[in-house]
């Protein structure tokens, strides 16, 4: 990580801390109401996690589903800069995207991102290229659906990331963890990194 990099990361680990030490509450208008201001980052050791595993990649197209403020993407655009990779970041909120790429050009990673804002299961099926590492981090009752859009365009070898699989857990998740599980070619394991990872690849 360079010096500018570093500086964007210290400014979100300050932000978790902060959230960490706060009261949860319901943003007004609820989850979709747009006015959000949780970070809901991933963590640090998730954070490290996705950059090794994107950085074996070789020129890997990049997909993140719930860009939110944007920590997660650093750490996956400068895997696609060190790998000659691109990150497709989506994030339903404009707010949260605008805020996500001005994070991005501080850090001097901006060119390796496209920032998409709308309906990740919509935007999944107008991709035009194959998808080699995926990050599964938005709602959680929107990642069967979004499984179901990204698998027909997996690459052979794509990795695929769920974040939060123990920490809330819960049915969403767990029909997840059985729905990757039972597709063809897919090998999967729960790892008790950050919030639990389901990490699976596509043979």
């Amino acid at each position: 990580m360079n010096s500018r990099i570093q500086d964007v990361l210290d400014i979100y680990h300050a932000m978790i801390e902060t959230e960490h030490n706060s009261p949860r509450e319901l943003p007004p208008g609820g989850r979709d109401g747009g006015q959000d201001q949780r970070l809901r980052a991933v963590g640090p050791a998730t954070g490290q996690f996705i950059n090794i595993l994107a950085k074996s990649l070789k020129s890997p197209t990049i997909l993140e589903l719930g860009t939110s403020f944007g920590y997660s993407g650093i750490w996956l655009a400068e895997a696609a800069r060190a790998s000659g990779g691109r990150l497709i970041t989506m994030e339903m909120h404009g707010y949260k995207s605008a805020y996500a790429r001005d994070m991005a050009v501080k850090a001097g990673l901006a060119e390796y991102v496209e920032f998409k804002v709308g309906d990740a299961v919509q935007m999944i099926g107008a991709l035009s290229s194959g998808i080699d590492f995926v990050l599964v981090d938005l709602w959680k009752d929107l990642y069967v659906p979004c499984l179901e859009a990204f698998y027909p365009r997996l690459n052979p070898g794509a990795i695929i990331v769920a974040d939060n699989m123990l920490r809330p857990g819960g049915d969403d998740l767990k029909r997840y963890g059985e729905a990757v599980r039972a597709k063809p070619g897919i090998s999967s394991v729960l790892l008790p990194v950050g919030s639990g990872l389901e990490v699976s690849r596509f043979d």
